[in-house]
């Protein structure tokens, strides 16, 4: 006798059925995935998991959406209000890291399996990178500012210097997860380094060398 499934609301279960599919795809990608795996996985039939989603590929793109909304809420979360622009900057680039360690699967499916698949998820994982990208520009261009209210370097290097220290730690992501043993702080740490780097290159206490930006004074 076939035991009658509890019923859910439509949000809980549609996130029952992502967890499943990111589980599925990260184990066996994409194209090998098939709608009956995940629906297994979800506990529900193959039907219910096209009436909530609409396709395979309308399934993977919600994968794609979601562990973006999740790695953005990691790293805002695990910023303090009260923290120095630096502590805020290493809080936040360590949450990037303990996110992608703690959530390995999602890490594959996002990055690894979205961005290899081309059309038509390209520009869905291009807006998920643009999303990410722009959260740690945001703490470069904050961890940069100086106690009195000038910059250590202009807001435009600061941007460069993010799309530098992001590409390294989207580099290193791959590093943690063929390193299991190598920690997020050692990575957030080597980041940190590769940030004071570029900042020092523009920065020279008492000389106005380029890219410093003074701060205003009144007339």
């Amino acid at each position: 006798m076939v035991s009658k499934q509890r019923r859910l609301p439509r949000q809980v279960r549609e996130q029952q059925v992502i967890d499943a599919a990111v589980q599925v795809f990260s184990r066996v990608g994409y194209h090998t995935a098939s709608v009956e795996e995940i629906a297994e996985a979800a506990g529900i039939s193959k039907p219910m998991v096209y009436i909530y989603l609409g396709s395979k590929e309308g399934l993977f793109t919600a994968c794609i959406h979601r562990e973006a909304d999740r790695l953005v809420e990691a790293v805002r979360s695990a910023l303090r209000s009260d923290a120095t622009p630096e502590q805020r900057l290493w809080e936040g680039l360590r949450a990037f890291f303990r996110f992608v360690a703690g959530h390995r699967e999602s890490w594959k499916v996002l990055y690894q399996q979205a961005r290899s698949q081309g059309e038509p998820f390209s520009k869905e994982v291009a807006q998920a990178r643009c999303r990410v990208m722009d959260e740690i520009t945001a703490l470069v261009v904050s961890g940069t500012e100086l106690p009195d209210g000038g910059r250590i370097i202009s807001t435009e290097d600061a941007e460069l210097l993010a799309r530098i220290a992001a590409g390294a730690a989207d580099a290193l992501t791959d590093w943690l997860l063929e390193h299991p043993r190598e920690t997020p702080e050692d990575l957030t740490m080597r980041v940190m380094e590769i940030a004071r780097i570029g900042a020092h290159r523009y920065y020279r206490p008492g000389a106005a060398g380029p890219g410093i930006v003074r701060p205003r004074t009144g007339s």
